[in-house]
């Protein structure tokens, strides 16, 4: 099957590189990747030319209206049959991941969406571990209780966003991604399947939780996913969510 990958990308100087490396030098070769920048001010766009030379990728770099409508114009460029999103500060866990992904997408054509665990790393050092997030086997009622996969992880059928309505809410500035997944587990019930195996790293500080400012904006979007879904926000809703995060920063990989 083929992928199409997209990365958008702003003032991403310091960690893309990882981030192209991680897809150029995957074993599943048939794939496209898509690299939408925001105007960077830093040589973001002149790195990614370097890798262009040698590297199947398309550029555009232009004014966009933040993250979620740079990913809105990635999944519209896409023509593969899987898309997954990769931000410009993560990068998969190895060169095998998109061969194991592809092999659950290949066993079951009735399968939608495949996703796995992720690593949370040290900014400045990634072979610093901080955070391990066991996604688990999904149950609908979990998401009650504050639970969603972690969307870096994430590969969704190209079909599903072409019988979507909308992809990522722009009206969200943090949890568009929140509000998309649970747009489409529990109002479009799309059939999903969890792949136990680390996905991806990602470097620890996004913009939900960078402060205590930022962490309130991001639980009022989450609250607010559920309420532009006509779904009924469930009591102590952030409150589980976060005590389901502990576990997170104590839990560690199992050796393999």
């Amino acid at each position: 099957m083929k992928f199409s990958i997209i990365t958008p990308s702003y003032n991403s100087a310091k960690t893309i590189s990882d981030t192209i490396n991680s897809i150029i030098n995957q074993t599943h070769k048939d794939l496209e990747y898509i690299i939408i920048d925001g105007l960077s001010r830093d040589n973001t766009v002149d790195i990614v030319r370097k890798y262009q030379d040698n590297n199947q990728i398309k550029l555009v770099s232009e004014k966009d209206a933040g993250i979620y409508d740079a990913m809105n114009k990635g999944v519209k460029m896409t023509t593969g049959d899987i898309v997954g999103i990769l931000n410009s500060d993560d990068f998969y866990y190895n060169d095998d991941v998109l061969n194991k992904v592809n092999k659950v997408f290949e066993s079951d054509d009735s399968i939608d969406a495949v996703y796995g665990d992720l690593v949370y790393v040290d900014q400045d050092d990634i072979t610093k571990q901080t955070r391990y997030w066991r996604s688990g086997e999904y149950n609908e009622k979990n998401i009650n209780w504050g639970w969603i996969m972690p969307h870096p992880t994430v590969f969704i059928r190209k079909r599903v966003y072409d019988h979507s309505d909308k992809i990522f809410d722009t009206q969200f500035s943090i949890a568009a991604d929140y509000e998309l997944l649970l747009r489409l587990l529990k109002v479009n019930k799309i059939k999903v399947h969890y792949l136990p195996e680390i996905i991806t790293k990602m470097r620890a500080g996004g913009t939900s939780g960078r402060d205590l400012k930022h962490r309130i904006r991001g639980w009022k979007e989450l609250r607010l996913a559920w309420t532009v879904n006509h779904l009924r926000v469930p009591s102590l809703f952030i409150v589980r969510r976060v005590l389901g995060k502990v576990g997170q920063f104590l839990s560690r990989p199992q050796a393999k």
